[in-house]
């Protein structure tokens, strides 16, 4: 590489620098330049970005198309709040319990399902849904059948002496976004590690990597494990955003909404599944007030993306990220 493409490159760093610092004092800003129930759109949208990263490992990086979102995502949910409510434990304890609860309930469930292929498997991801909403209604005793849990406590810190409960919406933001910050950052981690370029080595071609010594099988139950717990740890979260969790937490329309954002914002990539969130998610959410201009809405963003944009909307973030670095 020449002195002169050195320089070039140290420029496009050099402006994108700059402008990954104004998005994200934008976002800082926001509560104070929106309204209160456009920062509630955005937090319901930074909580379903949490499972479609998940999601975006298994079907972006992996290969593997999955329905289960929705079944992790609720028993991510119902973990937090029964925590909360039974025993009062801190928000931190609870949003790593249901994490992990949700990544031990997807080990055996995934141990017999990864061994299916293609069709096969989804329709037994689809099962796991249809599953954990059964037990949800029927386990009354742990689970209060469709009353649900309610009075689900605000986020609750204790940090030795220090204790304080997250219960305002700004604040509630600034938790989500920290959250949705600390996920994007170790799904960045994840998938540029050698396990990230094996992941894709299987999504590619599954039986090329085995050729060459991947263990796919082990890989492909580990990123369902993982894509379990970032589901459970938004679970977590909206159990305590919304203080009431039902059985409708584990509807399909969850699951095909965590789809959705994965494949219109763009599959295998991490800018289109934060831009999926905010247009799929967010847009919608703010929108509610006037059904019809919401659903209408939708609607034509997936026109557009069915024929306008089969990749996703991340092809699209990509080139102009790159012009942006590029200008001079």
């Amino acid at each position: 590489m020449s002195l002169t493409e050195v320089s070039q490159s140290q420029q496009r760093r050099d402006l994108r620098l700059p402008l990954g610092l104004l998005l994200l004092l934008a976002a800082l800003c926001a509560p104070f330049v929106a309204s209160t129930y456009v920062v509630h759109a955005l937090i319901i949208a930074l909580i379903f970005m949490l499972p479609a990263h998940g999601l975006n490992l298994l079907v972006g990086y992996t290969g593997l198309l999955s329905l289960a979102q929705a079944a992790f995502f609720g028993i991510g949910a119902y973990a937090s709040g029964l925590l909360a409510v039974t025993y009062g434990t801190p928000f931190y304890v609870n949003v790593a319990a249901a994490g992990l609860a949700a990544g031990a309930i997807a080990l055996p469930l995934g141990i017999p399902a990864l061994r299916l292929r293609s069709t096969s498997f989804v329709m037994c991801t689809l099962g796991f849904v249809i599953i954990g909403q059964a037990i949800a209604k029927n386990w009354i005793s742990l689970t209060r059948g469709d009353m649900g849990l309610s009075s689900i406590p605000k986020p609750h810190f204790a940090l030795g002496p220090l204790s304080f409960t997250i219960s305002g919406t700004t604040a509630f933001y600034y938790l989500a976004l920290t959250v949705g910050i600390l996920a994007t950052l170790a799904v960045w981690m994840i998938v540029r590690s050698p396990a990230g370029r094996n992941m894709i080595a299987i999504r590619e071609n599954e039986t090329l990597a085995e050729s060459v010594g991947i263990p796919t099988w082990r890989y492909k139950l580990i990123v369902f494990m993982l894509s379990a717990v970032f589901a459970g740890v938004g679970g977590s979260l909206y159990a305590h955003y919304l203080t009431v969790v039902s059985p409708l937490t584990f509807q399909m329309y969850y699951s095909t909404t965590m789809l959705i954002i994965v494949l219109g914002g763009g599959a295998g990539t991490i800018s289109g599944v934060v831009f999926g969130s905010l247009l799929f998610v967010g847009l919608t959410e703010a929108l509610r007030v006037t059904p019809e201009l919401r659903m209408i809405a939708y609607g034509l963003c997936l026109l557009v993306l069915v024929f306008w944009f089969r990749k996703g909307f991340a092809p699209v973030i990509n080139r102009l990220w790159d012009s942006i670095g590029s200008a001079k």
